[in-house]
């Protein structure tokens, strides 16, 4: 029986660039486990590791997830393999796949071998992660959909999507074959804004034709049921893993928009990854009117000084779904539920307003 779980967001980024560095506990048969989903880069590893001990009171951590090899995700995550005991770690491994994906290239002299020194390379923090799990014979496992880790399931990707899918699209890859570049759009990124309009509760203002990386995309999507609250940990996810997290958990039974009271929002508030369909695919549909008092949350991890970082326009769409939004803007933030232990020195959290206007 689980009682009562944390979800605490560090702040990573000091300057304008934002990242993941997620802590969770929660108390199951009368023993409390430890979750890290993704680590900010290597600076930011130090906090997290203090953060557990502190705060968690222990040197053990049971699992350690990277949604996906970014640096600003894997970095900080080897100083926490080095520094914690660490049960099991869960990553994905595109090299372990060079012999499935070598024939999608436009370089016929890769080799297999070649091929999977290349991704090692192009994604050293998370290379450098798997490396020190194996020197500690600490157990490796890859977040693929229907996987259990703890009491999270994992919605997205699927392995073969992963592997066929989005590891050929990675930005790091090599260039892939003319024939095989029919999703070459898939990088190109819409303009940024021009300037604002105003907003209103009844319209949106988020396409539905935004792209994101595939390293995004691969982004490893948790979900957890605590008592009556559900828990959504996306990471960088874009409209393309969003609708099949939805998916894959609709066919396994779990009704997100009905079940999800907290949920991270992707990309750290970025508009090129949600849309008004996925939205109403994870959470639900907007409501008719303001709530006098939001019953579910969502936190965004936000650099202190990243202006873009959450889009008012995203902020405003969650806010619409009856979420009240937190950020953390350069502090720690943490939800959590009763029968959590009290914490000194840790008071109210600010949420963000509906902005009158957004981003054009």
């Amino acid at each position: 029986m689980v009682n009562g779980i944390e979800i605490d967001f560090l702040p990573v980024g000091e300057g304008k660039h934002s990242g993941d560095a997620i802590a969770v506990r929660w108390r199951e048969d009368d023993q409390y486990k430890i979750l890290i989903y993704d680590g900010g880069t290597k600076a930011y590893g130090a906090d997290l590791v203090e953060h557990v001990k502190k705060h968690f009171n222990s040197h053990y951590v049971d699992y350690l997830v990277n949604s996906h090899p970014d640096n600003d995700h894997a970095g900080g995550l080897l100083h926490v393999l080095e520094n914690l005991t660490v049960g099991q770690l869960w990553m994905h491994r595109p090299w372990a796949y060079s012999n499935e994906i070598r024939h999608y290239f436009h370089d016929g002299r890769i080799t297999n071998d070649s091929l999977a020194e290349r991704l090692k390379q192009k994604m050293s923090a998370a290379n450098a992660l798997e490396k020190a799990a194996l020197e500690r014979d600490i157990p490796i496992h890859e977040p693929f959909a229907g996987s259990q880790i703890g009491i999270f399931t994992v919605l997205s990707p699927t392995r073969d999507h992963y592997v066929h899918g989005l590891v050929p699209q990675f930005e790091k890859s090599p260039e892939l074959k003319k024939e095989e570049s029919t999703a070459a759009s898939f990088f190109d990124m819409i303009k940024e804004a021009a300037g604002y309009v105003a907003d209103m509760w009844d319209k949106e203002y988020l396409p539905d034709t935004v792209t994101t990386s595939a390293e995004n995309e691969s982004s490893a999507i948790l979900f957890a049921t605590v008592g009556k609250g559900g828990y959504l940990l996306t990471g960088d996810a874009g409209i393309e893993a969003l609708r099949a997290c939805a998916d894959f958990a609709s066919s396994i039974g779990i009704d997100l928009p009905q079940r999800v009271s907290f949920v991270q929002i992707p990309h750290h508030g970025g508009r090129h990854n949600v849309s008004t369909e996925t939205l109403n695919m994870i959470v639900g549909e907007p409501l008719q009117n303001t709530p006098d008092q939001p019953s579910r949350t969502a936190y965004v991890s936000a650099a202190a000084n990243a202006p873009r970082h959450p889009k008012k326009v995203v902020t405003n769409a969650f806010l619409r779904r009856g979420f009240r939004v937190g950020q953390t803007k350069g502090r720690a933030i943490s939800h959590f539920t009763q029968g959590t232990p009290k914490r000194e020195g840790w008071g109210p959290i600010t949420y963000l307003p509906f902005y009158e206007e957004v981003e054009e």
